[in-house]
């Protein structure tokens, strides 16, 4: 096929999906990060569900065999198989633990869709990430605004835009994880891949397993035992003990960090209510918001006597901790700036 042909298929193709976007919903169910899922079984985060446990060793094996430097290169994905010709110049990322992981890599994206209630870039990100374009949000793409910026790569999450994937790929290469989160490292070298940046992101990653492990080191050389942490993160409509299978439970585990027993469970969370706060009790106690705290229960479980009673509380050991890095991270960046809060804490 010619190339004019190419290009007129593909902008068919385009014009084609936008219209059919535009007649669906975009809603992903929670607008945060977890919840139900929506009315076209579109799974929300927080959910586990079949292969939630083994995401994190699937996308360990995906990536590519190309040698560094070599182009085109093929990768491996959630969704498939994408050749990249030449190497990645615009790139979007829709969602913050891509857009972490490109501006760890010194990548500056041209478009990026952050989550509902948050249009700006994070404020740890914002002098590495530069000034990308707005597209949409995590759970509503504007597909226009992606193809505007004429991009030659597109990184997101099956667990995000699985069913917009097929539109992306019209407009440039696309390679998916399977999920953000717990796979935050997998996602981060299979992301390295597709960018030829393989040999820097293991270096960061090497940097932060030790900087982890020395934390521990620390924390354990100060204390006949270490001290366990509990996680506490307010939402609109829930409250939610962070476990194993989260951002900051991997962040916790390997800096060799105990948790108490009803947070050492491979999920995301568990979910309680304000009269069940007891259940955060540990000797440290760390705190998130997501978005305006008088839209959640924080108030209502804070006054309870209970909460008041926690030893962590008494002890003057709850804190309030950055949700857009220890919840909201999901890359390298933010897991180092966690480990600085956690040093800063717990060596004090």
């Amino acid at each position: 096929m010619s190339p004019c042909r190419r290009g007129t298929a593909a902008a068919l193709a385009l014009t084609a999906a936008l219209a059919l976007t535009a007649c669906g919903s975009q809603d992903g169910g929670d607008k945060s990060s977890g919840g139900k899922a929506d009315d076209g079984g579109k799974k929300a985060v927080a959910q586990g569900g079949k292969g939630f446990g083994d995401a994190a060793a699937k996308t360990a094996a995906m990536g590519t065999d190309a040698k560094p430097g070599r182009f085109p290169r093929t990768v491996t994905h959630a969704l498939g198989k994408t050749e990249i010709k030449a190497a990645p110049k615009r790139v979007v990322v829709l969602d913050v633990g891509e857009l972490d992981n490109v501006a760890s890599l010194g990548v500056k994206p041209v478009g990026y869709a952050p989550t509902e209630g948050d249009e700006g870039i994070p404020g740890y990100l914002r002098k590495e990430a530069g000034n990308p374009k707005n597209v949409g949000t995590i759970n509503n793409l504007n597909l226009e605004a992606i193809a505007a910026l004429k991009p030659d790569l597109i990184l997101g999450s099956q667990l995000r835009a699985a069913d917009k994937y097929k539109e992306l790929s019209t407009i440039a290469p696309t390679v998916f994880s399977i999920r953000p989160g717990f796979t935050w490292k997998e996602n981060y070298l299979l992301n390295a891949a597709a960018l030829d940046k393989t040999a820097e992101a293991k270096a960061k990653l090497d940097a932060y397993e030790k900087k982890a492990g020395q934390l521990g080191t620390d924390i354990g050389a100060r204390n006949a035992k270490k001290p366990t942490v509990s996680m506490v993160r307010y939402m609109p409509d829930k409250i939610r003990l962070y476990a194993q299978a989260s951002f900051i439970g991997t962040i916790l585990k390997d800096s060799g960090l105990p948790r108490p027993a009803n947070q050492q469970v491979e999920d995301l969370a568990v979910e309680i209510s304000p009269e069940k706060i007891d259940s955060a009790d540990a000797d440290w106690i760390f705190t998130g918001v997501y978005g305006d705290p008088g839209a959640t229960k924080r108030d209502s479980a804070r006054s309870n006597p209970l909460w008041k009673n926690l030893k962590a509380v008494q002890a003057g050991q709850a804190e309030d901790v950055p949700d857009e890095t220890w919840y909201l991270g999901l890359g390298v960046t933010a897991a180092d700036k966690v480990l600085d809060d956690l040093r800063g804490f717990l060596t004090k």
